[in-house]
């Protein structure tokens, strides 16, 4: 329901409100899935596997660094989320202001550190000769432009916080096609390469800030932002970080260990690792519904975990499992039967496609496991059990991921399917831990309420 400035979960209907405020961040997860794939899919159109496979690990790099402030403006989204389903709508625009003033100058550090240490992480990530430089270049460009990005991340989670999905869809709209038509004419028409693929990414960003801020400015916020609430609040930003940290931490080491994973991969080879860049994109698209249901899910649990209304929220994550599950059928299908049609949408060339259909498969199998995996962390996230979340995703990651990723590609006659299957078996172990805490968050809700009605 609608409460002229924020929109209310706590009353009324859940499939439907859930749905309507899903959709808009589905899409906007598509258009920003889109936004990576752009570069990848033009740059596999018009240069080689070099070039490829450069892009594909300079931005996952970009992504690794990416999902920590998105992880912790998490933290802005949940907090403005209690706040609401509590009634406390005046503290909301300390909270933006502390958020913008936080993440501006958090931003700046690291786009500095990120810029001097490129060569090193290229390093780090094994990336091969014929794409090292490459890859150094794309990581430059990008850090410079890092603000942006973060920029852009922080407007969508104060919008999400507040109940608005269709604002972050908006923003991410205009970056991507920004970045679609930078990429024609400086890959395409220009024959910049890799070079080319980052500035489009950092233009496409800073246009879609500027614009956005733009709209916000017309629009307006529903809570005052003084100059006042621009100072950095030290109790506002502890609250963020205590629910935000765990989560940039989680997000971080998981991109981590897919990191790790790439690396694993660069030693098989410049094939082996476009390959994987290109599947990857692919894993991006298939698993974009749970995905959506994951951020949509922390907003509408965490307000009426606010309200009190622990029945309600629990609703809402058998709504969100069982629609992803319904949708993953069909991505896992058409992934592990045709994801050599799928694949050739990125590149013309036969051993890069065979080879990323053979990853993909593993891919295939994970779409539905994390179909109840995601829904269980936007729920737990909700609830603010940020804490946890961070150390099944930790257990997961480098626990069962990394090692099993390790082992196959050491096996003989080993093949990125058998490399892939480290993820469904991370997402297994991840699943088994949520239904325990799921039990106990249950038994404890119960145990609360039957004390409080003596």
């Amino acid at each position: 329901m609608k409460n002229k400035t924020v929109t209310v979960f706590t009353e009324g209907k859940i499939m439907g409100p859930l749905i309507k405020f899903a959709l808009p961040v589905l899409l906007a997860l598509f258009l920003q899935t889109l936004y990576g794939a752009v570069d990848l899919l033009i740059i596999g159109q018009f240069a080689e596997a070099g070039d490829i496979s450069a892009v594909a690990t300079g931005s996952s790099l970009m992504f690794t660094l990416t999902s920590v402030f998105i992880g912790l403006s998490m933290g802005t989204t949940i907090l403005m989320g209690q706040n609401i389903g509590q009634g406390k709508t005046s503290e909301a625009g300390n909270v933006i202001g502390s958020t913008i003033t936080f993440f501006a100058i958090l931003g700046i550090i690291v786009s500095i550190i990120a810029f001097i240490l490129s060569p090193q992480l290229a390093s780090l990530m094994q990336a091969p000769e014929g794409a090292f430089d490459g890859t150094v270049s794309y990581l430059r460009i990008c850090s410079v432009g890092l603000i942006f990005i973060i920029a852009f991340n922080v407007l969508g989670s104060i919008f999400r916080g507040i109940g608005n999905s269709v604002m972050p869809l908006i923003t991410v709209a205009i970056s991507t096609v920004c970045n679609i038509i930078g990429d024609l004419v400086l890959i395409a028409v220009f024959k910049m390469g890799v070079a080319g693929a980052a500035i489009a990414t950092v233009a496409a960003q800073l246009i879609s800030v500027i614009l956005s801020v733009i709209i916000i400015s017309k629009q307006g916020l529903p809570f005052k932002v003084t100059r006042a609430s621009l100072k950095p609040n030290k109790i506002i930003i502890r609250k963020i970080l205590q629910l935000g940290l765990p989560i940039a931490f989680q997000d971080a080491l998981v991109s981590i260990s897919f990191l790790f994973i790439t690396g694993i991969v660069n030693t098989l080879g410049l094939v082996a690792s476009a390959s994987v860049g290109v599947a990857q994109r692919l894993s991006q698209f298939i698993m974009l519904v749970p995905s959506a249901f994951m951020q949509s899910m922390s907003a509408f649990v965490a307000q009426n975990v606010g309200a009190g209304k622990h029945e309600r929220a629990k609703k809402v994550l058998y709504y969100g499992i069982g629609t992803s599950l319904l949708v993953g059928v069909v991505m896992a299908y058409f992934a592990f039967f045709h994801g050599d049609i799928l694949s050739s949408i990125f590149t013309r060339d036969p051993e890069l496609i065979a080879g990323a259909w053979e990853y993909i498969k593993a891919f295939a199998i994970d779409t539905l496991l994390v179909s109840f995996l995601f829904c269980f962390i936007g729920y737990f996230n909700g609830y603010g059990k940020t804490t946890f979340v961070m150390t099944q995703g930790i257990a997961g990651a480098f626990g069962v991921r990394i090692p099993v990723a390790y082992i196959m590609s050491k096996l003989f006659g080993a093949n990125l399917f058998l490399v892939g299957l480290s993820t469904p078996s991370s997402t297994v172990v991840q699943i088994i831990l949520c239904l325990i805490v799921f039990a106990l968050l249950q038994r404890k809700i119960k145990r609360t309420a039957a004390e409080a009605a003596v």
